[in-house]
């Protein structure tokens, strides 16, 4: 029946002039169609297709057929499947190649999860053919088509392990090696569309590299590098920057590192110098002309992901000058790195952690001047590594970002560590950050007292102002001194420490010119918290003990207020122990004291 309706409805057409074929032709052509191929008739079908007195029909109504078509083809029904695809063959030699582009890209982006791999490897080469036949006007074709099969990478999972990523069938590892087999004709006539080769030396570099415009006056070989660095840009945000490539190794196939290598040799074919790329946030030299204002053809995030692929995984790192000099580099990359701390993916987390480590190593120790400090990053940096200590659940980024804000305070000058201290001091609101900058602090202050280190900052007049941030209690007497014991225990230390290495008739610290004022604005107050608090908790045990004793055992739920805090619902037992805790906290505050008021009584 509609194979019948499909004959009747092509002869009728082959007498219709001009192409001036009416709805119901249309409706018909297409119903019949689909259903003749659903039904397994693809070979009467192709007959039709390319009979010569049906060319002018098939030209305006064929490119309809490529829903059914491409369904057919997708269930591998191996006897319909050589005829469906000679009929799409045919269609792609005769339809309007802007029609089948946009059939084409409806089968890709409506292609159900479970098929979205197998229609998305079946339709690259169509989808190629169509764009060469646009010629020049292919290039924003070319940008729509890049955009769709990029979104379809992006819903796929990623590898896991090396073992996931060596396998040929991994959907994402099989998709990005199609796709940028798909693309490299076109970079490669975006090669040949530049004026022959041009080699970049290190101060062009810094003067914002290459790049595809500044040729006056955009033209089609413009526009077509505009549309792969769109797609260079959009593959380093995803997939790269989603998934975590595996360590080199010389023997091993790792298809995502290909990928990474052809989207980064794509860049320099098209134009683009990587070094000019990577230090872009900081030379802030590049002029972006053309078609798309800098932040949308430069986006941050991709050139995060570019910046980790260099100097982490090194990838195309051969084409990297080597004359930069490590605080250069480190200079460039920290914009990078504050970009990726600053999200709350694990995965961008742990690569902006290892941008920034391998950034670090490569500097030695002391020589980044207090200059840098005046750069942003230099102290957001830091302080998204304490936001990831304080606040990531993952307890693997939580410990590097505490060995990277050490690695990064050993880098500082003298100058730099103290008014890094200094920041820091101001800005932290947690106590064991603050502690963790005092325990910095004494180990300055005891390197400075070793002969040969003599400096200005941890000694004499400068130290001072630092001191006086340090021991401080913030509320006076009614101090938390729980919540800030670890702020407090390192600032008790570190003043036990200063009274017994620093002796008065030398004071080079100067603490004993201050001592006067570190009694009335810290040692007191600090007594007098003590007192409190454990007036406080004293009264509480006894409290809970009598509870506890006309308790039955079993039913001892109880719920205890210290001050205005309520603390959590526990068992008596458990209140009890926590009591007894806090207490002798107190005890080992009041002994820290205690002996550096001995050592003050005993200097006097």
């Amino acid at each position: 029946m509609a194979l019948e309706q499909l004959s009747d409805v092509v002869q009728k057409c082959q007498a219709v002039q001009d192409d001036k074929y009416s709805p119901e032709d249309y409706d018909v052509f297409n119903t019949a169609g689909r259903t003749c191929i659903e039904e397994g008739h693809s070979a009467q079908v192709l007959s039709i297709l390319v009979d010569e007195k049906n060319q002018a029909m098939v030209k305006c109504m064929g490119w309809n057929l490529l829903d059914p078509l491409v369904q057919v083809m997708l269930k591998q029904e191996v006897k319909n499947r050589p005829h469906c695809q000679a009929i799409l063959k045919h269609l792609l030699k005769v339809c309007s190649p802007k029609e089948l582009l946009v059939g084409l890209l409806e089968q890709v982006e409506e292609a159900p999860v479970e098929l979205l791999v197998s229609a998305f490897l079946l339709l690259l080469k169509p989808l190629k053919e169509v764009l060469m036949r646009l010629g020049e006007r292919k290039a924003s074709s070319l940008g729509m088509v890049l955009s769709t099969l990029l979104e379809q990478v992006a819903k796929l999972p990623t590898p896991r392990s090396r073992e996931q990523e060596a396998d040929d069938f991994h959907p994402l590892c099989h998709c990005c090696t199609s796709l940028m087999a798909f693309v490299r004709p076109f970079v490669d006539e975006a090669r040949a569309s530049l004026a022959g080769p041009r080699e970049e030396t290190p101060s062009q570099a810094e003067r914002g590299g290459g790049g595809g415009g500044g040729r006056g006056r955009p033209n089609k070989e413009d526009e077509l590098r505009v549309e792969l660095l769109k797609f260079c840009m959009k593959s380093l945000s995803e997939p790269l920057l989603q998934v975590q490539l595996q360590d080199s190794d010389p023997l091993a196939v790792s298809p995502l590192r290909e990928f990474a290598l052809d989207v980064l040799s794509s860049l320099t074919a098209i134009g683009e110098s990587l070094p000019g790329l990577v230090s872009h946030p900081v030379l802030r030299k590049r002029r972006a002309e053309g078609f798309l204002e800098e932040e949308v053809r430069y986006p941050k995030e991709s050139l995060a992901s570019l910046a980790h692929l260099l100097f982490v995984h090194h990838v195309a790192i051969d084409t990297f000058p080597a004359v930069y000099s490590p605080i250069f580099m480190l200079r460039c990359n920290m914009e990078h790195i504050n970009l990726l701390l600053s999200r709350t993916e694990e995965h961008c987390i742990h690569k902006g952690q290892e941008l920034y480590e391998k950034s670090l190593v490569t500097v030695v120790d002391g020589s980044v001047s207090v200059n840098e400090l005046e750069i942003k990053t230099f102290t957001s940096v830091p302080q998204n590594l304490v936001k990831i200590m304080t606040l990531c659940p993952a307890h693997h980024l939580r410990t590097k970002g505490l060995k990277l804000l050490q690695l990064s305070i050993d880098k500082f000058d003298v100058e730099a560590k103290y008014k890094f201290f200094e920041c820091m001091l101001k800005v932290s609101s947690h106590s064991g950050v603050e502690g963790y900058i005092i325990k910095n602090i004494r180990s300055q202050i005891d390197f400075s007292l070793k002969p040969g280190n003599e400096n200005d900052w941890f000694l004499g007049a400068h130290l001072m102002p630092l001191l006086r941030q340090v021991l401080v209690l913030p509320d006076g007497p009614e101090t938390d001194l729980l919540q800030n014991l670890d702020r407090l225990m390192e600032s008790l230390n570190l003043l036990r420490y200063l009274v017994l290495r620093d002796k008065v008739t030398q004071n080079q610290t100067g603490v004993w010119t201050e001592l006067t004022h570190l009694e009335e604005r810290f040692m007191r107050p600090l007594r007098v918290g003590l007192n409190m608090s454990r007036a406080h908790y004293e009264m509480e045990l006894q409290r809970t003990m009598a509870g506890h004793k006309g308790k039955v055992k079993g039913d001892s739920m109880l719920s205890v207020a210290v001050g205005d805090e309520q603390l959590p619902h526990m068992t008596s037992e458990s209140q009890i122990q926590a009591l007894h805790s806090a207490l002798h906290t107190f005890d080992m505050m009041e002994s820290v004291l205690v002996r550096v008021e001995e050592v003050v009584q005993e200097s006097s």
